[in-house]
């Protein structure tokens, strides 16, 4: 059995276990697959998530199907890892018979050795991609230290761990040697970087070293917490040209109320002075945030006052979240889930009507413009690509004419001809 399936679901963090996981399996001489749309080996891995109801339901589904398939003869080994049974380990063994094996979200080391081979410690600071060459997920710690009153990642993952500056800039450098022109800066709390292992905020710091690799163009900061936010890199974003204006700064909610159910540890006045502050000092910057609606308490009141946040903060990119009432978090032990779903959903559409608006708003802006963009394919009318401003997945995209000049995975300067809320038009700029 020398054929294994991957399959990968929930976030960008899970995406590079996987790919290091492949990388291991690669190395010891089996054809990985990963999130085939046919599968076709003899072992599936399937890496879950477990962070809120409609993610725990699209795994279970996910196992079942290959359950099936097994059941059929088209599968001899079906393994199950990640956050789900990192969670559950007990209630899936009991309840999914079909699965030969179940692990942890950490269990690396064990899946290959038991699947016949050696853990390769050498190749930590290597993945076998699963994204286009040219950018890659890079993640700088694990776990969260943070005790927000709906989360469960922490239940899963446990206490932030930094890993070793100097074992993210030789990773840098690994993917800049394989292609790779953009790196996508993941962890559940950027901002919390360094604190655990130097005793302070190290962000700013291992930013300004991952911007100095050769052959890194751009540099992507994902999920900054607003308290305790490290001032410091702002300084570091605007010297360096190629650490794009962008930075998703997960809010969640605005009414002082929310915040402290919430367990932030912000005011609404610090969130303020915090959003004016990092405009103020980045230019330009485009800011990605979410909301959650409907979080046990929430009264119209306090959704109301979310919603006249959204229209006078003007964020340029958002995405909102019902609340979901999850096992052992704060919140399910102390609230009722007292918002109706229908109610959490309305809340959530309102605030995503009113963003539709913004945005569209926010693009119309930019026609007319040259502006540098990342071409991420190219696909039957267009090639399709990404300014300094998007990242991949979440964010608007930039369908580009078709130029025979174009490549995938290079920079382009491209003229912005038309715009929708959530899309880009443009051209090559002669």
């Amino acid at each position: 059995m020398k054929k294994i399936d991957v399959v990968t679901l929930g976030c960008s963090k899970n995406l590079v276990d996987s790919e290091a996981l492949i990388r291991q399996f690669k190395a010891g001489g089996f054809t990985v697959a990963h999130d085939a749309d046919k599968p076709e080996g003899d072992i599936a891995i399937i890496n879950t998530c477990g962070f809120i109801g409609d993610a725990k339901e699209e795994s279970i589904e996910t196992i079942l199907d290959f359950a099936e398939a097994k059941k059929r003869g088209n599968l001899k080994k079906l393994i199950v890892m990640g956050c789900l049974s990192e969670r559950y380990s007990a209630q899936l063994k009991e309840e999914l018979p079909e699965v030969d094996a179940i692990y942890g979200k950490f269990d690396w080391k064990q899946i290959v050795e038991d699947l016949g081979q050696t853990y390769r410690a050498d190749l930590i600071n290597e993945r076998s991609l699963t994204t286009p060459g040219h950018y890659a997920y890079f993640k700088i710690s694990e776990g969260c230290n943070r005790s927000c009153s709906y989360c469960a990642i922490p239940l899963i993952t446990g206490k932030h761990q930094s890993k070793p500056m100097e074992q993210l800039v030789d990773e840098a450098e690994k993917l800049s040697a394989q292609g790779v022109k953009e790196l996508q800066v993941i962890a559940q709390d950027l901002s919390f970087y360094g604190l655990d292992m130097y005793k302070q905020p190290r962000l700013a710091e291992l930013t300004n070293q991952i911007a100095d690799v050769e052959g890194i163009g751009w540099v992507r900061l994902h999920y900054a917490y607003p308290a305790g936010f490290p001032y410091n890199l702002l300084k570091v974003m605007n010297a360096h040209p190629n650490v794009c204006n962008y930075l998703d700064l997960a809010l969640q909610h605005i009414s002082d109320p929310m915040l402290k159910a919430m367990r932030r540890h912000v005011t609404k006045e610090e969130t303020y002075k915090l959003i004016e502050r990092i405009r103020k000092e980045v230019p330009g910057i485009h800011i990605r945030t979410t909301m959650i609606t409907g979080h046990p308490g929430e009264t119209e009141q306090d959704f109301q006052e979310m919603l006249d946040f959204v229209k006078e903060i003007r964020f340029e990119r958002l995405g909102v979240f019902p609340y979901s009432h999850e096992e052992d978090t704060h919140a399910y032990r102390n609230y009722e889930d007292d918002v109706p779903q229908e109610v959490k959903q309305e809340r959530a559409d309102a605030i995503m009507q009113v963003q539709e608006q913004i945005s569209w708003e926010i693009n119309q802006e930019k026609i007319g413009k040259t502006m540098q963009v990342i071409v991420d394919r190219e696909e039957e009318d267009y090639f399709i690509g990404r300014t300094e401003f998007d990242s991949p997945e979440v964010d608007p995209e930039v369908l580009i004419e078709k130029d025979a000049a174009i490549k995938v995975g290079t920079f382009i300067k491209a003229e912005i001809t038309g715009a929708e809320s959530f899309d880009l038009f443009a051209k090559l700029s002669k």
